[in-house]
């Protein structure tokens, strides 16, 4: 009985405990519900518009589109450099588009399309890989803590660590690295910005493939691209500079000024030289798109505004003549190399000395081992030389206005100069003093007296010579010498718009070479560009204005029809400082520059021009240098024409010449205003 009583108790303990934690229970449960249904009543009730109008939200972004860049014209008028139209196939990247969607996109398209993979890097490969959501989450296995770690920068690191660590790019389909090629593309954009992912060699059938599959490719679109082409010959290619392809995007050292200014990473954009210096006036402006977006899909585009296509460059090259000038060079070059067989190539420019328009800009490079001669137009701009006695005019000029010679009291002694310690320094044709006579300024640069310029030098720097005494002079006479050079371009650039010019190169100005500064004095020590001794030479013609020397002539619009349109800019003559010498002063150097060309003295240099209409005048130069140890010859001369009413000026540069026989410089000056008077100006009236 004790025992039946003690197991009733228990069970009536057990039933009561029972109801009691399922009570507890349905409690909880309950207080959860009413949680939940709380929460819902605060989203639906009291927020509910506010998320809805969130959820159904659209916003106005704006997408751009590149145009057509404007073409190049020389003066006449003649196309230089055209574009040629291709079809394209283009990517427009949506607003917060994940990688795995883009990854879906590129995996799709080389179903229809195929590119090139050479630019492929393995950074592009571990970038396609890890794009792919289930190669991320396996990736992620193996680097502790990638769920929770907040450093995206970190966890990118040692995603890409892992998968090049253990190959997991190495073997790619075909298909894949053409993906991963896509891909790169696409994920390189910018949101709303348009990027090409194919350019050239569009056939029919990827066309119509891609737009019939367009719902599969969201952002893929059928679209033109542009290259240039050179209708009228490549000769002026390297002084215009080239547009990057597609291919080669921005360049490197510009793309993030490029970014700035609203470019795509692989948007054409001039690279060098007449293409980058007018990029603002060639590339136009990009066609703007009002895109309307909603939960981030673009659901309608409207065209805002439709772009303008680049404007126009007209050259002040005349296309025809710069051929003609380019084929003079090329031809002297190739003649001369029988008997030079150290010379590197020859240069010429040709100017007008009243606005600084250049109407051609010539040069060649030569192999001197295989012989080969290519075009080097820019090494106008680019390569110096140490020209010789073509800077006597400055010289003569120079010391005029510092008034150590006056234009009715400049007649010295020619005489080899003889210093202590030093060998005699002479001219060119009084080696031994046999042809010692007095000489007026003009006479002096006629027959290209050396002795009379080093002469100058001395007075200039304080020095009176005597025959065996010490030269005694300040290593200031360099700077006073370089200054007065620097009036007419020489030294300095010139300012031509044509990125990339030269300086021109100084030597040693201590005391321990103030010989040199003697050689200064006749062009035989410093260093200058074909282009500096242009300038130089139209500061004489004109009567000391130096003025910039300027390929651009205008920029012009285009027609409806696609023709030349009106101008909007034109270039003006850009004064850049002026030799403000006297009229008496410039009648020495100009008669001086005459009577080289049409003088009596048996010594004048340049009489094998004198056959040239109308007559030029004139400065030759001869500087010694030297090839590998051997002794060489760089032959150079400016010229103008008319000489009584400058409008054109002719200059030319040969380096390494060891022909001593050689007249290449004065023969090419002749062919070159030969080629001028029936291409460029007509030589009527004067």
């Amino acid at each position: 009985m004790r025992f039946l009583r003690k197991a009733n108790a228990q069970n009536k303990q057990k039933h009561s405990q029972i109801p009691f934690r399922l009570n507890f229970l349905f409690l909880i449960v309950f207080l959860l519900f009413a949680a939940l249904i709380g929460q819902l009543a605060y989203l639906q009730i009291i927020h509910g518009p506010k998320f809805e109008s969130e959820a159904t939200s659209s916003d106005n972004q704006t997408e751009t589109r590149n145009v057509q860049r404007g073409t190049i014209y020389d003066s006449t008028g003649k196309l230089l450099v055209a574009n040629n139209t291709s079809r394209a196939i283009t990517y427009t990247k949506p607003l917060n588009v994940a990688s795995s969607q883009m990854y879906k996109v590129a995996n799709n398209l080389v179903n229809y399309v195929s590119v090139e993979t050479d630019t492929l890097t393995e950074r592009n490969k571990v970038d396609y890989y890890l794009a792919d959501p289930k190669h991320t989450a396996a990736v992620n296995k193996h680097i502790p803590n990638a769920d929770t770690m907040q450093d995206n920068e970190k966890l990118t690191k040692l995603q890409t660590n892992y998968v090049k660590k253990h190959n997991l790019v190495k073997k790619m389909s075909e298909k894949q690295e053409q993906a991963a090629v896509l891909y790169a593309k696409m994920a390189g954009a910018y949101a709303l910005s348009t990027v090409y992912l194919k350019t050239s060699d569009v056939s029919d059938s990827e066309m119509a493939e891609v737009g019939e599959h367009l719902s599969l490719l969201p952002g893929v679109k059928i679209g033109t691209s542009w290259s240039r082409s050179y209708p009228n010959g490549e000769s002026v290619k390297s002084v215009i500079g080239t547009v990057t392809s597609e291919k080669q995007g921005l360049p490197s050292d510009q793309i993030n000024k490029l970014l700035a200014e609203g470019y795509s990473r692989n948007d054409s954009v001039g690279s060098s030289y007449i293409e980058s210096q007018y990029e603002n006036a060639l590339k136009g402006t990009k066609e703007i798109i009002n895109v309307q977006t909603q939960n981030n899909e673009i659901i309608k585009e409207v065209k805002q505004y439709g772009g303008s296509p680049g404007d126009n460059l007209q050259l002040t090259i005349n296309a025809e003549f710069q051929n003609q000038v380019q084929k003079i060079v090329e031809d002297n070059v190739k003649n001369a190399a029988g008997s030079n067989p150290y010379i590197p190539g020859g240069y010429a420019v040709v100017m007008n000395p009243k606005t600084g328009g250049i109407y051609a800009l010539a040069g060649v490079n030569r192999d001197l081992s295989t012989g080969k001669v290519t075009e080097n137009a820019l090494g106008t701009i680019n390569q110096t030389f140490v020209m010789g006695s073509v800077v006597k005019g400055a010289m003569v000029m120079g010391a005029l206005k510092d008034g150590v010679i006056t234009p009715t009291n400049n007649t010295l002694l020619e005489e080899p100069i003889k210093l202590a310690g030093t060998a005699a320094k002479t001219s060119w044709f009084n080696k031994t003093g046999a042809a010692n006579m007095s000489l007026t300024a003009a006479d002096a640069l006629q027959v290209s007296s050396n002795t009379y310029m080093m002469k100058l030098a001395m007075l200039e720097g304080g020095f009176k010579y005597t025959s065996g005494a010490a030269l005694n002079l300040p290593t200031s006479i360099f700077d006073k010498l370089r200054q007065n050079f620097k009036q007419y371009g020489l030294g300095v650039k010139t300012g031509i718009d044509i990125p990339g010019e030269a300086s021109g190169f100084e030597g040693a100005a201590d005391q321990s070479h103030i010989g040199n500064a003697l050689d200064l004095s006749f062009g035989n020590y410093d260093a200058y560009t074909p282009i500096q001794l242009a300038q130089y030479a139209s500061t004489i013609a004109n009567g000391g204005y130096r003025l910039q020397p300027h390929i651009l002539k205008s920029i012009r619009k285009t027609n409806k029809d696609g023709s030349l349109g009106p101008v909007k800019y034109e270039m003006q003559p850009n004064v850049l400082n002026v030799v403000d010498g006297t009229k008496d002063q410039w009648d020495v150097v100009k008669t001086g520059l005459w009577r080289v060309v049409h003088g009596s003295n048996t010594y004048r240099t340049g009489g094998s021009m004198a056959s040239v209409k109308p007559e030029i005048a004139a400065k030759t130069g001869t500087a010694q240098t030297f090839y590998n140890n051997i002794e060489t010859e760089t032959l150079s001369a400016i010229s103008y024409a008319p000489a009584n009413d400058p409008q054109v000026v002719v200059v030319v540069a040969f380096p390494n010449i060891t022909d001593s026989n050689s007249k290449i410089n004065t023969e090419t000056v002749k062919q070159i205003y030969e080629a001028y008077w029936k291409t460029v100006q007509s030589s009527d009236g004067f």
